[in-house]
């Protein structure tokens, strides 16, 4: 079947050459990695600490990954 651990080769191919849909999907499933390295611990008033996600970072995590998405080197010679 392949690799369930990365998306299907033809939707890196779609999001390379710009395809919304497959961006929106490329960025869906690295929403769990990203949701963790955004997870920041906070002091709060009462001295605890409280774990969030940084909605900014979380953003600019998000940014970075469809910035560098057209750069993915892809393998033309490749059969599916």
């Amino acid at each position: 079947m392949g690799d369930q651990n990365i998306p299907e080769y033809e939707t890196i191919c779609a999001a390379v050459a710009g395809e919304k849909w497959a961006v929106e999907k490329i960025v869906e499933h690295f929403k769990d990695e990203i949701d963790r390295q955004a997870t920041v611990m906070k002091r709060q008033p009462d001295g605890s600490i409280k774990t969030e996600i940084d909605e900014d970072l979380r953003q600019q995590l998000v940014m970075k990954l469809i910035e560098a998405i057209p750069q993915f080197p892809l393998n033309e010679g490749r059969n599916p």
